[in-house]
């Protein structure tokens, strides 16, 4: 895993990333918020996370996969009002995304992003729909990181 991170690291720092990136590996269930120091990067920030239920790369909505590759964060919201149904037979939940939702630039699909949950439970599992889930009071200290236009790399899950 350590030999992997430094792979990424070297490639990140070696590349045109703005000089805090986030790189999320989605079979280490980790979330790293990178930081570029001249030619040297350094990991400032680690997370557990949830990601997609289903391995592999989103192909389409509904799918259940978290989707690989580079991207950019587009917006960040104030999700703490907002409502999803988890389809338990429980109905709409309030603060099902935590705070904060980083919404990401990814073609084809506007609704995948980094927030937080109502199941901490969740965090080291597979869990979402797609999205990156962090646990709330780690959320809100990434928030001190977070930037529009920051890049954004999920690696893939093999």
């Amino acid at each position: 895993m350590k030999c992997l991170l430094l792979l990424f690291l070297t490639l990140l720092c070696t590349s045109t990333y703005a000089q805090k990136s986030l790189l999320i590996d989605k079979q280490h269930l980790k979330l790293y918020v990178i930081e570029k120091r001249g030619n040297l990067c350094d990991s400032i920030f680690s997370t557990p996370i949830g990601c997609g239920k289903n391995l592999g790369q989103k192909q389409k909505k509904g799918d259940n996969k978290t989707p690989e590759g580079v991207f950019t964060i587009s917006q960040i919201q104030n999700s703490s009002q907002w409502t999803h149904d988890y389809k338990d037979g429980k109905g709409e939940r309030k603060g099902a995304y935590g705070p904060y939702f980083f919404r990401l630039k990814v073609p084809g699909n506007n609704s995948i992003g980094i927030h937080g949950t109502c199941f901490p439970e969740s965090i080291g599992t597979r869990c979402s729909e797609g999205c990156i889930r962090v646990e709330n009071k780690e959320l809100t200290r990434l928030r001190s990181y977070i930037k529009v236009g920051m890049k954004c790399k999920i690696l893939s899950d093999f």
